[in-house]
């Protein structure tokens, strides 16, 4: 197993007890299966219990750690350092809120990675490989490939399948930066195995993972600089909202190095240093503890066979398939990062979803339908739906956007939380809404609301309707639903409404 997992304390230990237990003998497999599952991350595990569930015969093959990214190195570690990261800098902020700290707060970083372990322990119970056995799942643990048009090979076992399911996702992609093989660096499989808080780190990347960690390791008490070669973080984000979150990490300390070009790294004893030029044309040198390279991420599309038996893929874009999820072999389907544009878990789940009814019922679910949306969870989160005003523009696509800010909601002035928005755009001239921006510190909790909304296609007018209860931030969804209401009050409808109560009135 080429990915480690790292210290072997007791939580750990439970953690690989349960997602990975060592000497364990994999079951004698069945003539044939409905299913046969490669990948144990979120898609394969629902696409795995969700078959099962219905009457199906499933293998499920996993040549690492069952839950994949998301529990062991993904999702679950880094909120729960996000969110000893917001409690310190909740305290750190108490004499705003009239609070008197005198003492200035830290982290125990040893005790925080150690909460942290603690919980993923906990968590990965619900994806042990016991439960989804006792679930009626034949869970293999081995390196999963195809071997012929019905056959999977995984630790010298063959198993025939009715159905497959491609789901084995991506990694951590090493990005062509000179020096960066010279040194030992951080990504997101081995960054939750540190016990020891880095002084200095340089996060080479401003997207989501990079974004999070780095405000999340400053406020743990790192000195931290993010180098990104374009010219703001998140750039695939709205750029206001993207601003509104630069300006929060740059006020946590974040030093923020945008534009920087012709990065390379060397080794410099224990530490690292980082050459680069900054936007201004000058040379830079860094040297700092640790690096983590949050750039970019690879499908997981060597070694399985899929030459063998048919399936289109691309080292880069991953293996394709149609609106049903299906490869260009029809017998084999393929969901999550292994063939989504959208790399995130709840993504995941609801692909792996679509792929049941077309497996194993010859359903017509398409993928396209999915309303899928995300989030960012720094501080503020951004959370994001449906098509930004740029996409808009580029795919000419007209539209009316409704912005309600916070400094006009009375419980983000309440909380101190007034830098964010609610931004939707509906199709012009309409209140049918094609996307929403929120950035707030509860984004990611508020955007269901919309996503609901865009689902069941419920218009903006109709959302104005809905009573939220006072005082909450969720208020500026009902706000953006007004706004769109008042533009329907026309100089012609005010005058006729204006007539009528004056006749009402016996004027």
């Amino acid at each position: 197993m080429s990915v480690v997992i790292e210290p072997r304390d007791e939580y750990n230990n439970v953690l690989i007890d349960n997602t990975h237990p060592e000497n364990r003998k994999n079951p004698d497999p069945h003539p044939k299966y409905n299913l046969v599952v490669i990948g144990a991350g979120t898609a394969g595990l629902v696409a795995a219990v969700g078959s099962a569930g219905l009457g199906a015969r499933v293998a499920l093959i996993e040549r690492h750690f069952m839950g994949g990214d998301c529990l062991n190195y993904g999702c679950v570690p880094s909120k729960a350092l996000i969110r000893c990261a917001t409690v310190l800098a909740d305290v750190n902020n108490a004499n705003a809120f009239k609070i008197t700290n005198d003492a200035k707060p830290s982290a125990r970083f040893a005790e925080v990675m150690e909460r942290m372990r603690k919980l993923r322990s906990q968590i990965s119970e619900n994806d042990s490989v016991q439960r989804f056995t006792d679930l009626g799942v034949d869970v293999f643990l081995g390196e999963g490939k195809f071997t012929g048009g019905n056959t999977v090979e995984v630790a010298s076992t063959e198993l025939k399948f009715a159905k497959a399911v491609i789901a084995t996702g991506a990694r951590a992609a090493a990005p062509p930066i000179p020096g960066l093989e010279d040194i030992d660096y951080l990504n997101n499989e081995n960054l939750f195995n540190l016990t020891e808080q880095p002084g200095s780190m340089a996060v080479i990347g401003g997207g989501p993972i990079g974004a999070e960690m780095s405000q999340t390791f400053q406020r743990l008490g790192t000195d931290v600089t993010l180098i990104d070669l374009a010219e703001h973080i998140l750039s695939k984000e709205d750029a206001d909202a993207a601003s509104i979150v630069q300006e929060a990490m740059i006020k946590d300390g974040v030093t923020l190095e945008a534009s920087a070009k012709d990065l390379r790294f060397e080794p410099r004893g224990d530490q690292k240093a980082v050459f680069y030029i900054d936007k201004e044309g000058h040379s830079q040198e860094r040297v700092v503890d640790q690096v983590l390279v949050a750039v970019g991420r690879a499908p997981n599309v060597k070694g399985i066979g899929l030459e063998k038996v048919g399936v289109e893929f691309d080292e880069r874009k991953g293996v394709a398939v149609n609106d049903k999820l299906q490869t260009t072999n029809p017998r084999i389907f393929a969901c999550g990062d292994v063939s989504s544009k959208y790399q995130f878990t709840h993504a995941a789940d609801f692909l792996a979803r679509t792929v049941i009814g077309n497996a194993l019922f010859m359903g017509r679910a398409k993928a396209s339908r999915l309303v899928i949306p995300w989030a960012t969870y720094t501080d503020p989160q951004i959370a994001h739906v449906g098509i930004t005003e740029h996409e808009a523009m580029e795919q000419g696509v007209e539209i009316d956007t409704y912005t309600q800010p916070f400094d006009d909601v009375d419980r983000a002035i309440l909380d101190g939380e007034t830098e964010g928005f609610v931004k939707i755009h509906c199709a012009k001239g309409k209140d049918t809404i094609l996307g929403a921006t929120i950035v707030a510190r509860h984004a990611g909790d508020m955007i269901g609301e919309i996503v609901m909304a865009m689902k069941y296609r419920i218009g903006l007018g109709k959302v104005s309707s809905v009573i939220h209860p006072y005082p909450t931030q969720a208020e500026a969804i009902r706000k953006v639903g007004d706004a769109y209401n008042r533009t329907r009050l026309t100089p012609t409808i005010k005058n006729l409404m204006g007539k009528w109560l004056g006749w009402t009135r016996g004027n």
